[in-house]
């Protein structure tokens, strides 16, 4: 897979990686009345709280997905951004993705749920090491499209998810990503409800460097057929 790297002195440098492990990182909140918040507005939609937080769910490497097109086996399904790491030989990357999940199966197995769904990522890149010290004021935002119409879906900063450093220790054990491994790091509450829509745009704006990545995906959904 290739990324974009966003250089601080605005150079592009293009970097690749074999993606060998895709990790979702679930119920990463550092506050955890909002973690509560986020298992509560799941439990609306019938899916089970969580045996522990965080957890991390392993889905196929294949499902990663830098496509401007994802299909899904009927329309129960719906994004949420999310900052990603990608663990590279030159170094751990930090790109925006969405954790596309069914959510009708999700209500009997996030597990399973998250495996039936690709995941797009973003192919621009900045380097962790670049925006640490400016981590927690980097914005989460994304916007779907529903009827024709572009709302907004989620707006939030990255101090209401757990640091990437806790993150890495926590799943690894050690303070480095291994290269190859892709880490999503959770997401933030949505902006009314849990809904789909027929497009999903997604970024990550960092205010001290003025500058964003992002991705956006259109869901082209499959017939169900019994």
């Amino acid at each position: 897979m290739r990324f974009d790297v966003q250089e601080l002195n605005g150079a592009e440098t293009v970097v690749e990686v074999n993606v060998t492990d895709v990790v979702i990182g679930g119920w990463t909140g550092r506050d955890q009345a909002a973690v509560q918040h986020h298992i509560d507005e799941l439990a609306e939609i019938g899916v089970p709280a969580p045996s522990k937080t965080p957890l991390f769910y392993r889905v196929a490497a294949e499902l990663l997905t830098q496509s401007p097109y994802i299909q899904t086996v009927g329309n129960d399904g719906s994004g949420e951004v999310e900052a990603v790491l990608v663990g590279t030989s030159s170094g751990t990357l930090v790109a925006v993705g969405s954790d596309h999940t069914d959510r009708k199966a999700e209500a009997w197995s996030v597990a399973l749920s998250k495996q039936l769904c690709c995941k797009p990522i973003s192919s621009q890149a900045w380097r962790l090491q670049e925006v640490l010290a400016v981590w927690d004021n980097i914005r989460l935002q994304s916007a779907q499209e529903q009827d024709g119409a572009t709302v907004d879906y989620q707006d939030g900063t990255l101090s209401a998810c757990r640091r990437p450093e806790e993150m890495i220790k926590l799943f690894t054990g050690a303070e480095d990503l291994p290269e190859g491994t892709v880490l999503f790091l959770g997401t933030i509450p949505v902006i009314g409800q849990i809904r789909g829509g027929d497009a999903f745009a997604m970024r990550l704006f960092d205010p001290a460097h003025d500058r964003s990545i992002g991705h956006a995906y259109r869901v082209e959904p499959l017939p169900v057929i019994s």
